[in-house]
């Protein structure tokens, strides 16, 4: 194996040696505890470690690296604490993620080091995030992401690379082709000669490069960061390697031949570069062996120190309180949980008169007010947040000069540039992912789903990276991603789901469903101003058909609170969105029912206590909602209140959702579809029980 030292020192060489076997041994004691039970799992990277070394070593330590399972050298290169390293292993609360993920599942931001999730491909747009807020900022740095060859065939992988490159993003995107992913050989992975061949097709500098030589991996790496920082575009690095051991431990590698492994045995990183340091007279034998004998040592320390753990325990109180990240808005402080709400409620039952805010929005500034439709107030809130968050970032297809598909973002272009305002290629999921990417570097950002439906193609990074990265690893996901939805408009199937209830069971996420206004914009800057994940839906329908008084200056409505629309003794319906709407239009047509209605406005985090204060009220309950009833949010409501309220109650708990079909295009067969069709039919049963 040929090394070349170009610019490198001896004393480089060797510092670059020690760099390079440590993972190594670190990874023969992993394996030794393994087989003595004391460890679960591992992921081994034996015969791989160049790339990692080669690659962190390459970069400045500022850089953000997004690694995979078998990139040890990059947590050790990155001189990561070896004791916590193992807590984190061993699912200690010690660890960097308190015992709540495995293996290299987490990230830390002191060491610029960005976890992976099992699903590989996300993370990729992640980078592109990174990398784009270091464009925002005039900053001439560079972002790595790994992935490994069976990684290049997720969608993910092509919309990360697509978009680092129509937006000339600073990012070197490294393929670990390493033969199998896990047992599936590359001939079943890929038609290509080389996989880096497909930077032509992206329009990006490509290099190909022997990944188990560790100055082939850094001259590369270096060179391709130089090139990334100097011209703000992208990189495809495919670095030739093989793993000598199984995906994990337990799979094993009976599925590949034994000559093969014999091959690559002869190309080991750490023997061969062992060997060219001693033909260079830099190193002997018995120098190669005291290195290796004082690292065991410090291994043999730190593993000790990890061990002496006690064990895990479980404190739901800590639990619940990392899901979110800390609100430093008051408004959004102390959401509810059905944990934390259940015995507040009998308050909330006694003060139900002061609930009632119809007419203003909370928190009311005070001072002029306009009248403004629904779209017109969401426009006004999303332009002020721009104002009062100049690190706000806005992202959706056709957004820019054309304004969006509903125009809210009509001449937002013209006032704060296209740098804030970026129309975004077809690829839901790998904006949604730099939108994570530019959190981790402390910009907020707002995406626009064209229709909420079409959420579904970044339904992985919303559920799986958005959601839990917070609870996994202390990382804030600032983002709002706005859902226009809903039914009413004869849109047809893929263009008028209320969607809702897909997220409001994921942990993490907050979820808000704003049915007025003034609700609307100042919903939304609350939404902005959460450090959290929030999904904004908003009704089409509802666009340009209401308006109402809206506050003309900023303002924010908290999060997390229901709003009591109408009191009323005979019945109680509670509803969000459309939904009251309709529930207004029948307490009008029916005024010899005197109806309750309770706009949830959010639905996660739930306001259990207006809930319990509105059922107190009439004893019966109707919960309506537009989205399907089989599945839909109501029936949450409901079991909660059966569970929760049950002696406030004089009859059973009733739902009124749409129908459990798609949704229909034909106008009359959508008006049958919808849940308002039945809400005369649920009423008159309820009242009569």
């Amino acid at each position: 194996m040929y090394f070349n030292r170009d610019q490198i020192s001896d004393e480089q060489l060797i510092a670059f040696y020690k760099v390079l076997v440590y993972p190594r041994l670190v990874e023969e004691k992993m394996l030794l505890l393994l087989r003595q039970g004391k460890v679960s799992k591992w992921f081994s990277g034996i015969g791989q470690e160049a790339i990692a070394i080669g690659a962190t070593l390459a970069l400045e330590a500022d850089e953000w690296i997004l690694p995979l399972h078998r990139n040890l050298g990059v947590f050790t290169a990155r001189q990561m604490p070896l004791t916590q390293l193992f807590r984190q292993w061993q699912g200690s609360q010690q660890g960097f993620s308190k015992g709540r993920e495995r293996s290299f599942h987490f990230g830390s931001r002191a060491h610029h080091i960005c976890g992976m999730i099992s699903h590989l491909g996300p993370q990729l747009a992640i980078a592109d995030g990174i990398a784009l807020a270091h464009q925002l900022k005039q900053e001439k740095k560079v972002t790595l992401a790994f992935t490994g060859e069976g990684g290049t065939s997720e969608g993910e992988f092509h919309e990360a690379l697509n978009v680092a490159a129509v937006w000339d993003l600073p990012v070197i995107f490294l393929i670990e082709n390493n033969g199998y992913g896990l047992s599936t050989p590359v001939s079943e992975q890929y038609r290509c000669n080389r996989l880096v061949d497909r930077a032509i097709g992206y329009g990006m500098k490509g290099m190909h490069i022997d990944g188990n030589n560790l100055l082939e991996v850094y001259h590369a790496v270096k060179e391709a960061a130089t090139y990334a920082r100097q011209e703000n575009k992208p990189v495809l690095i495919e670095a030739m390697t093989f793993r000598m051991r199984g995906h994990e431990e337990a799979s094993g590698t009976k599925y590949v031949p034994p000559a093969l492994l014999e091959e690559w045995a002869k190309k080991d990183p750490v023997s061969n570069y062992e060997d060219f340091l001693m033909h260079l007279g830099l190193l002997s034998g018995e120098d190669l062996t005291h290195i290796k004998q004082e690292i065991k040592s410090q291994i043999e320390t730190n593993i000790a120190a990890g061990l002496s753990d006690g064990p895990i325990l479980g404190n739901t109180a800590a639990e619940l309180a990392d899901v979110y990240a800390e609100d430093s808005s008051t408004l959004n402080k102390g959401t509810n949980s059905p944990n934390s709400s259940i015995a507040n409620a009998d308050n909330a039952i006694a003060n139900i008169a002061r609930t009632n805010s119809a007419c203003t929005p909370d928190n009311n500034p005070g001072g002029p007010a306009t009248e403004k439709r629904l779209i017109d107030a969401i426009a006004d809130g999303l332009r002020q947040s721009m104002e009062i968050h100049p690190n706000l970032i806005l992202m959706g297809q056709d957004i820019a000069e054309y304004g969006g598909a509903f125009k809210i973002t009509d001449g937002f272009v013209a006032q704060f540039g296209k740098q804030r305002v970026r129309n975004t290629p077809l690829c839901e999921s790998a904006i949604i992912g730099t939108a994570l990417g530019l959190s981790l570097s402390g910009f907020k950002s707002m995406v626009e789903m064209q229709f909420a439906d079409f959420v579904s193609c970044g339904f992985n990074q919303i559920i799986n990276n958005l959601a839990k990265i917070h609870y996994r690893w202390g990382q804030a996901a600032d983002v709002v991603i706005r859902m226009p939805a809903g039914g009413g408009v004869g849109a047809g199937p893929f263009h008028s789901q209320t969607n809702e209830a897909w997220f409001t069971h994921t942990p993490g996420l907050k979820v808000v469903y704003p049915s007025s206004p003034d609700d609307a914009k100042g919903l939304l800057a609350a939404a902005i101003t959460d450090p959290n994940p929030v999904l904004y839906f908003e009704h089409k329908a509802l666009y340009r058909s209401i308006s109402g008084l809206v506050p003309d200056d900023y303002y924010l409505t908290p999060i997390g609170k229901a709003k009591l629309v109408q009191e009323g003794s005979d019945l109680s319906i509670i509803t969000y969105g459309a939904g009251v709407h309709w529930a207004l239009e029948y307490a009008q047509q029916h005024p010899q029912l005197s109806l309750s209605i309770l706009d949830l406005r959010t639905l996660l985090p739930l306001d259990y206590e207006a809930i319990k204060a509105v059922v107190a009220q009439t004893g019966k309950v109707l919960v309506l909602h537009e989205a399907t009833l089989t599945g839909g949010f109501g029936g949450e409501i409901s079991a909660w209140i059966a569970e929760h309220c049950f002696h406030l109650l004089d009859a059973p708990v009733m739902r009124c959702g749409s129908l459990d079909t798609p949704i229909p295009f034909a106008m009359e067969l959508e008006k049958n579809f919808l849940a308002k069709s039945r809400l005369d039919q649920c009423i008159r049963e309820l009242a009569a029980y």
